[in-house]
């Protein structure tokens, strides 16, 4: 089969250009069109996909700048591939709410949740380090303006924060991408090149690589967010609407996470190498951190915020462990934490309906009594987040905690406090919100109706299913760091291979 990736790309965006000549009532319509489309045309690609063949698969390749070297050029391996599929299906899992709760000014909204998923789809496939600076970048505008157009509070305030820490990483990924082609160039008496698969194969001084890094990973960092870079994080998840917030925390703190495989990893390995503890440490940090916030938190949407740190955190872990096992249990997290905190934050709203738009812990209570159907909903969900046996959670923790055992032994083992702090957490805001006495804000709470169930169970369908079998993700994931050009070959070398791993802790 023959499928083009620019369609998947420019899709979303072209529906939501021509929503703005459609009567008002009829954007949410084109938004959800803009939606579906690519979630079929990534279900497609999941089954058409070479899941055997390593390196990139559906790859378009034309001359864009020449001048400087810039070629569009996009392409999909088994790092991206799960990746693309989430983004569409929480889009469209979006676009189906607003199309069943319209908001003010939908056609405005409908076009910046448009842009936002053309930038972080391109994010995704991009294999052109120009390219995904771009697609970088862009991916926060529409968010910035949704806060500001339709977010609550101090949106104002919040607005400004959040772009200003992402203005400072920004720069400094672009300063660091410009400078990786320039010095690349130099060091390979080549022509000047923004493609990956080139720039990978240069050989830089290893003082140059420690510059690189530090300007790549500050903006992974602030992007994630990871502490202690979460100072935009707050404020921006207090005000964002939520049917933003859901996609904005299920994806793109994941591209953060992707550009370290995509970019850091493969281009810079000595450097890597050398700030492997760093970063270690600063997302051991995020776990303890994120989970103690978390366990403090009264409103829900700040809750699931610091989990999603410490997630984060989690995934970092995976990544730098430089293990084959723990790259595949941060990818199949990523996949994993994005279904499940969107789900969540659709849970959120749910209960802010049903509590007078509180969200406050103290304000709810007893909402399983009239609502049952909605708490079995929230607990799966809940559960899925706990990395209780049969969840996907429980694989990718498993993975990612193994490769750490296996690299630095002290952070695993403290690393495992994550996990328990999970369930204090988790359950506390489920028990508070579904159980106990009735809230006072809750006493004419009701079960979901059939709109929230076209949202709500698919969402929850695909974490059953992702849990049951995540070994289509972690077979793609091995076949990306198995490829023709190994992505942990240079970082760690071939004795930390899965096998030399497994035969490590044998028996």
């Amino acid at each position: 089969m023959t499928i083009h990736l620019s369609i998947l790309l420019f899709w979303p965006l072209a529906l939501a250009l021509l929503s703005g000549l459609a009567p008002r009532r009829l954007a949410p319509l084109f938004l959800l069109a803009g939606t579906l489309v690519p979630l079929g045309y990534a279900v497609l690609m999941l089954f058409d996909f070479e899941h055997a063949r390593p390196g990139l698969q559906y790859v378009t390749d034309d001359a864009w700048i020449e001048e400087l070297g810039i070629r569009y050029k996009l392409g999909v391996d088994g790092l991206s591939l799960w990746l693309i599929a989430l983004s569409t299906l929480l889009f469209a899992a979006s676009a189906l709410w607003l199309l069943v709760r319209p908001v003010e000014r939908p056609r405005q909204f409908a076009f910046l949740m448009a842009l936002a998923e053309t930038a972080l789809l391109g994010a995704f496939m991009a294999q052109d380090l120009a390219l995904f600076v771009l697609f970088f970048d862009l991916m926060l505008v529409p968010f910035l303006f949704l806060m500001f157009g339709w977010g609550r509070g101090e949106r104002r305030a919040a607005t400004i924060k959040m772009m200003i820490y992402t203005l400072v990483g920004s720069l400094l990924m672009l300063a660091a991408a410009v400078a990786t082609a320039v010095l690349g160039a130099q060091a390979s008496g080549g022509p000047l090149t923004f493609v990956l698969s080139d720039l990978a194969q240069v050989q830089l001084d290893e003082g140059t690589q420690r510059w690189l890094f530090a300007g790549f990973a500050l903006a992974f960092l602030i992007k994630m967010p990871a502490f202690p870079f979460q100072g935009w994080m707050p404020e921006a998840y207090g005000t964002m609407p939520l049917p933003a917030l859901a996609v904005f925390s299920g994806v793109l703190s994941k591209v953060a996470a992707y550009g370290f495989l995509r970019i850091v990893l493969p281009v810079l390995p000595d450097a890597a190498v050398d700030f492997q503890l760093v970063i270690l440490l600063i997302g051991l940090v995020g776990i303890v951190y994120g989970s103690a916030m978390a366990f403090t938190q009264t409103e829900l949407r700040l809750v699931l915020g610091y989990s999603s740190i410490a997630q984060l955190g989690f995934i970092t872990l995976g990544i730098f462990a430089f293990r084959d096992e723990g790259v595949q249990g941060a990818i199949l997290q990523s996949v994993n934490h994005g279904l499940v905190v969107a789900a969540l934050f659709f849970i959120v709203m749910l209960v802010a309906e049903r509590a007078g738009g509180s969200e406050d812990l103290r304000d709810l209570g007893g909402i399983a009594f009239r609502g049952p159907v909605l708490a079995t909903l929230f607990l799966i969900v809940a559960l899925a987040t706990l990395a209780i046996p049969g969840s996907a959670n429980f694989a990718g923790e498993f993975l990612i905690l193994l490769g750490v055992f296996n690299s630095e032994l002290v952070i695993a083992v403290i690393a495992f406090l994550g996990v328990a702090m999970a369930s204090v957490y988790m359950l506390r805001a489920y028990i508070r919100t579904m159980h106990n006495r009735t809230g006072p804000k809750t006493g004419e709470s009701r079960d979901i109706g059939f709109r929230d169930a076209l949202v709500l169970v698919p969402l929850v369908l695909a974490i059953i299913a992702f849990g049951l079998y995540p070994q289509a993700a972690l077979r793609d994931g091995e076949q990306a760091l198995r490829g023709p050009a190994p992505l942990l070959e240079r970082v760690a070398g071939d004795d930390r291979s899965l096998e030399a791993a497994r035969a490590e802790v044998a028996p």
